[in-house]
């Protein structure tokens, strides 16, 4: 496939520079045909976060922009346009994830950001709606993506089962440990432990999880030697864990290091490009030749999915079985969804339990206290006469949902700790200015309120020491002024600048532009 001779140096410079780069190109193949295609681009970063790889995304729009001229919307091959944002699709753990809303883009380019660094992150979202992939990207899009991925689900063990296999025990811990067993963690030692329905953890477990994700050594029960990891951990929860901390059955230092970086997956209806394209994409994998209607679609989005996206998979699976038409209209989608497709064909009406149906009454009588405590799961329990446990794995077994409260509206929140390590992607001059009075222009790639990263530094070695550093800060009028101090530097010409002594008040205006930037991602900045 032919292409510009200077195009990788370009795209390369742009990742570099700006953190990604992204754009619709013209290609031609050896056939001599053009076809276009959409690429994105992202650094991989090591644990230092220095760039050590670049991870590419293509798709290929060909057939797309076709039709946008059909329907007489010229599209520029060659430049990125402000129309629908096209489908994106990643390999993530042998499934497909697919990308087409633009809140998702959004999202997925703040779990881009989050890859690059070390710290933990939370996950948060409903049921069903991909926590369990957004993890795995952050790891496969990580410095660790060369060892595999651990995963354990908390709610699924055992109460008594849990701190052995989390942590492993030695021969003759307890009755049955016939031999030693390592745990998790030292099975995830340089790679990532992803730590599912983190909110089941028992307190005397989260007590000991603290203390290794504050780099503490541990011992294996039983044990007597102590163990050092090095793990990155990623856990998710359906949970409202803030609640939880608030009636003391989650640890308020636990969770505020855990949510180093928060992600909330947005559910499904808040996705309806996204609705569509998953779809179709799920009947093509159960019935190639079945195609959905444009009402179909439409009724598919507006429906509000309390199962996100397992809800949508199996109720494609049972449209793509439940009939022999070569399309699926709208109201076959509204039949099904009322639940009026009976394995028999005769319907029942909607809503409606069946007599004899147990597992259907358990379900409903769980609804119903939910409702009526306000969604509150302790509540709930004990009105049911049951565990808090007991009723989590009954939620998860029936997809039921509990909203979590007005933290939804938020895709990711920040830690006052890495707000201090935000950078944002700049183009500026800076110049410094050494003890002799020797000035250097220079280039400022990326900026926070701690220092910046600097290219087209032509000689470092002249401005070691104390500098004087200035340069307006993009969008306003503000000069800043600071001393600082060049950390590192390479033979390219890039380094990175610590600032050292920066006035009160030019740093609150640097911290201000800092949290917009922030919150521009779709970061929410919380002290």
């Amino acid at each position: 496939m032919g292409r510009p001779t200077s195009f990788p140096s370009q795209a390369i410079a742009s990742v570099l520079e700006k953190g990604r780069f992204e754009g619709t190109l013209r290609f031609r193949r050896k056939s001599g045909h053009d076809v276009d295609v959409h690429l994105y681009l992202t650094p991989l970063r090591d644990s230092n976060a220095a760039p050590t790889g670049i991870l590419a995304f293509a798709i290929e729009t060909t057939d797309e922009i076709a039709l946008g001229k059909l329907a007489g919307n010229e599209l520029s091959p060659n430049v990125t346009t402000a129309g629908p944002v096209p489908l994106a699709r990643r390999e993530i753990g042998g499934t497909e994830f697919l990308i087409a809303s633009p809140i998702m883009h959004k999202f997925m380019g703040m779990v881009d950001r989050v890859a690059g660094h070390t710290e933990t992150v939370l996950v948060t979202g409903e049921t069903g709606s991909g926590k369990e992939l957004v993890a795995r990207t952050i790891h496969e899009s990580s410095y660790r993506h060369k060892n595999a991925l651990v995963d354990i689900n908390c709610a699924a063990l055992p109460e008594h089962l849990v701190e052995s296999e989390l942590f492993g025990y030695e021969k003759g811990a307890f009755s049955g440990a016939d031999s030693s067993k390592p745990g998790l963690f030292e099975l995830a030692d340089k790679s990532t432990i992803f730590l599912d329905e983190i909110g089941e953890l028992q307190p005397q477990v989260q007590v000991k999880l603290l203390r290794v994700l504050d780099g503490a050594p541990y011992f294996r029960l039983g044990g007597h030697r102590k163990i050092t990891v090095d793990v990155r951990v990623v856990a998710a929860t359906n949970q409202d864990l803030e609640l939880a901390v608030n009636e003391g059955r989650f640890r308020k230092d636990l969770f505020h290091r855990l949510g180093q970086f928060q992600l909330r997956v947005p559910p499904l209806r808040e996705r309806p490009e996204d609705i569509a394209a998953l779809a179709r994409h799920f009947l093509s994998l159960k019935a190639a030749d079945k195609t959905l209607t444009r009402d179909a679609v439409v009724a598919l989005q507006a429906h509000p999915w309390p199962g996100n996206i397992r809800e949508l998979r199996n109720l494609v699976a049972k449209l793509a079985m439940a009939t022999e038409n070569p399309q699926i209209t709208g109201t076959e989608v509204v039949a099904a969804l009322c639940g009026e497709f009976a394995a028999s064909g005769s319907p029942h009406p909607s809503g409606a339990v069946p007599l004899g149906n147990l597992e259907n009454m358990e379900e409903q009588m769980i609804i119903r206290a939910l409702e009526q405590t306000g969604g509150h799961r302790a509540q709930a329990a004990e009105q049911l006469g049951i565990s808090r446990r007991t009723l989590s794995r009954k939620l998860r077994e029936y997809e039921i949902n509990v909203p979590s409260g007005d933290e939804s509206a938020k895709l990711g929140i920040i830690s006052e700790e890495q707000q201090k390590f935000f950078r944002a992607k700049v183009d500026l001059s800076v110049t410094l200015k050494n003890a002799h009075g020797k000035e250097l222009q220079v280039q400022a790639l990326n900026l926070s309120t701690g220092g910046m990263g600097l290219d087209v530094v032509s000689d470092p070695t002249s401005f070691a020491g104390l500098v004087d550093v200035s340069f307006l800060l993009p969008e306003s009028e503000t000069v800043i002024q600071a001393k600082g101090r060049l950390v590192w530097a390479d033979a390219g010409g890039r380094a990175g600048l610590r600032f050292v002594v920066i006035e009160p008040v030019l740093f609150e205006e640097l911290q201000h532009w800092t949290n917009r930037k922030m919150k521009d991602e779709g970061w929410e900045t919380l002290a």
